[in-house]
């Protein structure tokens, strides 16, 4: 008997979930196939075309050589005041704050730290032409001018973690 009324109940929830389905599809239910105007945006959108950018403008290419020639002035004159910077930085590392040897040294990495303005300079410069020429669309010499750009901040980080590491010897820093 028990097993009858378990089968008897497990035929009626079946009919009634079927006849539920069937319900829901003869009220209108909305169906899940694809309508035709959602096929309308499969359209790949046109293709844009632009213009690569042309050769460097005449008188753009004096500047760059001049900021380069700067730039490779002062990378020089950093390399010539380093290892005299670095040895009075080590004399200055164990003496006290505010001592002879300690303002000896911090006087010498502001002379190091002088040697840097050409390149700083130019790095601003270019810096600056890049923004007005991207603003402009003036896209022509952009890529001489990035490839400038990127060298010359390659050079400034370099030359900033040198004066960091002579910073840190010295006490009070």
């Amino acid at each position: 008997m028990k097993r009858t009324l378990l089968t008897l109940s497990l035929a009626v929830a079946a009919s009634l979930s079927l006849s539920a389905c069937a319900a829901a599809q003869s009220t209108g239910a909305p169906s899940l196939a694809k309508r035709p105007v959602e096929g309308r945006f499969d359209v790949a959108p046109p293709a844009v075309v632009v213009a690569p950018p042309g050769p460097l403008p005449a008188d753009l290419g004096g500047r760059l050589a001049r900021w380069e020639a700067d730039a490779a002035g002062a990378q020089q004159a950093f390399a010539a005041e380093r290892n005299a910077t670095a040895l009075l930085v080590s004399a200055a590392a164990g003496a006290p704050v505010a001592s002879e040897r300690w303002v000896v040294g911090q006087q010498a990495i502001s002379r190091l730290t002088a040697t840097r303005a050409p390149l700083t300079a130019a790095l601003a410069d270019i810096d600056r032409l890049y923004l007005e020429r991207s603003v402009e669309d003036a896209i022509d010499g952009l890529p001489e001018i990035y490839a400038l750009r990127d060298r010359l901040a390659d050079m400034v980080s370099t030359q900033d973690a040198v004066l960091e590491a002579l910073n840190g010897q010295l006490p009070g820093k």
